[in-house]
């Protein structure tokens, strides 16, 4: 399956960023869609318009989470190997797009928005990058999944 495609046709059909990513992967889990969707509906956006960590960023931390997030939360050993591969996958995408930070990829001021989403037409998705930095993060997890097997 090819996880990539999967998650660009799920953003460009409505879904945001970080959901995009979580649902790409989400028959890997033995969680409902709607489930899903809403755990990772508040990511979009840099978190919700707010243009800060990237919502490709966000969604692979959830899906990281529940892939390897099940660990002894007294084990600080487990906590540690589970951040670490958060961080080594964040420092790929970084490596591949220079920043893991929503408005420094999308070239626009940080700060808090207007909550009010753009009208996702064909000139949304032809203005920004978001299709590619969403096929580079699935790819970049799907590796990862691939290797750990």
């Amino acid at each position: 399956m090819n996880r990539s495609n999967k998650a660009v046709e799920l953003f460009e059909s409505g879904y945001n960023c970080s959901q995009a990513i979580v649902l790409a992967f989400e028959d890997l889990f033995n969680i409902d869609k709607k489930a899903l969707k809403s755990l990772s509906s508040s990511f979009g956006g840099g978190i919700s318009r707010l243009r800060e960590v990237c919502g490709c960023v966000s969604g692979m931390a959830i899906v990281m989470g529940l892939l390897y997030g099940d660990y002894d939360i007294n084990n600080n050993d487990e906590k540690a190997k589970h951040y670490e591969r958060v961080q080594q996958l964040a420092i790929k995408f970084k490596e591949k797009t220079n920043s893991i930070n929503c408005a420094e990829l999308l070239d626009k001021a940080k700060g808090i928005e207007t909550p009010i989403p753009e009208i996702r037409n064909e000139k949304y998705y032809s203005s920004r990058p978001c299709s590619k930095y969403i096929a580079i993060m699935a790819q970049i997890i799907q590796q990862h999944i691939e290797k750990d097997i």
